[in-house]
């Protein structure tokens, strides 16, 4: 059993998530038997208050960050938030688990940022730093991702277009699963030419005198 605060204000699809038999359908096997004890609403209307600040622009996001972030634990509007949270994060969880194609697609989003990141590994071979803004290292990572990622989603585009002129069947379905972050067909390190044939005699003789002196 989920309770959840009888506050009228709450999101509607909380409750309509928490009460729906999707819902229970999915979480009634792991939370059988359990029980969670309803959060309190003292601080609902001063998170009301500062949604709208922020929202006016009275009050940017990041100064309430710090101001209400883990500093303020105990606090009666910190507590707001945080229960607000695992609220829209159970919203989130209902339908992950309910839903079947929700889920796949958020498992392709995912993996199409784990290929974004396989990419610049494969642009950028040095180290990135971990820090924080935009670096000239990184932005050279950004600007040839982008490079890369709009060249081979013009030539997937001209490969598509071609096959259907021919008459090939493509559904949207299956092209919207494919990413252009594919860099096999692409050399990064460029091509080395060793121009032996300028030094071959005098490779060919040095070759000659060791075979003579090894004799």
């Amino acid at each position: 059993m989920i309770c959840v605060p009888a506050c009228a204000t709450w999101p509607s699809e909380i409750s309509t998530c928490l009460a729906s038999s999707r819902f229970r359908r999915a979480w009634s096997p792991p939370l059988s038997g359990a029980s969670r004890s309803p959060p309190s609403s003292d601080g609902w209307d001063e998170l009301v208050r500062l949604a709208a600040s922020i929202r006016s622009g009275r009050v940017s996001a990041s100064l309430a960050m710090q101001r209400f972030g883990a500093a303020a634990q105990g606090d009666p509007l910190h507590r707001a938030v945080e229960h607000l949270g695992r609220l829209l994060r159970t919203v989130f969880l209902c339908d992950y688990i309910a839903i079947e194609e929700f889920r796949r697609e958020i498992r392709t989003l995912l993996n199409r940022g784990e290929s974004v990141h396989h990419l610049q590994r494969a642009i950028y071979y040095g180290k990135v730093s971990h820090e924080r803004g935009r670096r000239r290292d990184e932005l050279k990572v950004i600007s040839g991702s982008h490079a890369l990622l709009a060249r081979n989603t013009a030539q997937m585009q001209s490969v598509v277009d071609r096959l259907r002129k021919e008459g090939q069947v493509i559904e949207d379905g299956w092209l919207r699963r494919m990413g252009p972050v594919h860099v096999s067909h692409i050399n990064f390190r460029g091509t080395f030419r060793f121009p032996v044939e300028r030094y071959a005699d005098a490779l060919l003789q040095r070759s000659r005198t060791a075979t003579h002196r090894s004799a």
